[in-house]
């Protein structure tokens, strides 16, 4: 089974082993940048492409259904979040909390960055039924981790639920 992300007309289809690593690595970049109420929302999202929780092959988001916001500004500063994320996941910021290696995440980050890029975001679209909203945002951080995650609705953030 394969997961897909996509946006503005192109794809990054993952393997499930592919999708953990790529989830994982973003999801600790976005824990370590998020400082706004949308970055929560995003974090929300990554937390739902966790396999070990939404079953495998069964995760994945398209750009275009992400709430990017309503005014320009609010779109382009949504947009360059994602992409200092992605940079600084790329970076190889924390991987050693991993316990293994990602083999392949570099050549997934850099095909997400791409897609990201040149993703232009929707003036007006919605409404966002795969994108949680605020009350749904990422708010809680697993304080053994450092790691936004689905607390309280989930047992722990990733790290967590592979430790056991």
């Amino acid at each position: 089974m394969a997961n897909i992300f996509s946006g503005g007309g192109r794809e990054l289809d993952l393997s499930n082993g592919g999708t953990e690593a790529f989830v994982e690595v973003l999801m600790l970049a976005v824990s370590d940048l998020a400082s706004e109420a949308w970055d929560l929302r995003f974090a929300a999202l990554l937390n739902l492409q966790d396999q070990h929780v939404m079953g495998r092959g069964a995760v994945g988001f398209h750009l275009e259904e992400v709430d990017w916001g309503t005014s320009q500004s609010e779109r382009a500063r949504s947009k360059d979040f994602v992409l200092r994320a992605t940079a600084l996941a790329a970076s190889g910021h924390r991987w050693s909390e991993l316990g293994y290696h990602p083999p392949r995440v570099h050549d997934h980050l850099e095909q997400f960055r791409i897609m990201v890029e040149h993703f232009t975001p929707p003036a007006n679209s919605g409404p966002y039924h795969h994108f949680p909203g605020p009350e749904g945002a990422a708010t809680a951080s697993c304080t053994r981790h450092r790691v936004l995650s689905g607390l309280p609705h989930w047992e722990g953030c990733f790290l967590c639920i592979q430790a056991r």
